[in-house]
């Protein structure tokens, strides 16, 4: 590892002869502007969110588009968790008839949450108000206890 510190500190005195200190220092200053510059255009990128619903946590994969700024944002500085109620999500229930193990003549019936993904495409349009949401990954059926 000395080693390698020293060929690399021969290598940076020699390639200071031809590269001028102040022409790394603008070339870097440029960089960063030219950076801040294209910030202000509209992109499309993938985004994951955090959902609670009512206690069953998700990761939900969406493709959102929206101002660099804000997508650098929400990347590395604000968090993207959301919680929802039932009732701010449009969704239906889903009915089946369980047989459980061991038993032949009782029947459960098993209740599941269906969520449409344009339902949560408009609930997390409303949390993300300086995102748009142009689709959303698949949402898994929440199992609902039983009554």
């Amino acid at each position: 590892m000395k080693r390698f510190y020293a060929l690399l500190k021969v290598w940076a005195q020699k390639l200071r002869r031809y590269i001028s200190p102040v022409f790394l220092v603008l070339l870097a200053v440029s960089f960063t502007l030219w950076y801040i510059s294209k910030l202000n255009y509209t992109y499309t990128t993938d985004f994951e969110v955090s959902l609670d619903i009512e206690g069953h946590q998700m990761v939900l994969p969406c493709v959102v588009e929206g101002k660099g700024t804000t997508l650098l944002g929400y990347g590395v500085y604000t968090s993207s968790n959301a919680k929802f109620l039932r009732s701010e999500i449009k969704h239906s229930i889903i009915e089946t008839k369980v047989l459980p193990e061991g038993a032949t003549d009782s029947v459960v019936v098993a209740r599941k949450m269906h969520i449409a993904p344009t339902a949560m495409q408009d609930a997390l349009s409303v949390r993300f108000s300086d995102l748009k949401f142009v689709s959303v990954g698949y949402i898994p059926e929440i199992e609902l206890p039983i009554k």
